[in-house]
């Protein structure tokens, strides 16, 4: 299965592991699964960083390096996500985690993610609960 993790869990998978919920550990850990993260997910981890958000306080080049040395395949956006994104209904109103469902239903991959709202899209978007600390 390919598997596209959504922004926060690619952190988590990265650099505080204990947060990966159980259900998205399996999926990550299942060598059947092939495992991907969005250039949006890059890009959205840069830019929040800049702005001084706790919850993205990392180095997006360095997150980038790591995932590609650990297996993980870049999805690069397409017109084609634009327009798949475009056409979502207006549950969410973040462009980065709207571009991540498009990209999921225009590929056919499953999405994890830790937010409540992506998952209002329904299939290909799947709700794994965040860890508690």
């Amino acid at each position: 299965m390919n598997v596209l993790l959504d922004s926060h869990l690619l952190l988590w998978a990265a650099y505080e592991p204990r947060l990966v919920p159980p259900v998205a550990r399996e999926l990550i850990e299942d060598d059947a699964n092939r495992l991907w993260f969005s250039a949006a997910s890059i890009w959205e981890i840069g830019i929040k960083a800049s702005i001084g958000r706790d919850d993205f306080a990392v180095d997006a080049r360095i997150l980038r390096r790591g995932l590609v040395e650990n297996g993980y395949v870049e999805l690069p956006i397409s017109s084609a996500h634009a327009v798949e994104a475009a056409a979502l209904p207006p549950i969410h109103r973040d462009p980065f985690d709207r571009m991540l469902v498009a990209q999921a239903r225009a590929e056919g991959f499953a999405l994890l993610t830790s937010d409540a709202r992506v998952a209002e899209y329904g299939a290909p978007a799947r709700l794994v609960d965040r860890v508690r600390r």
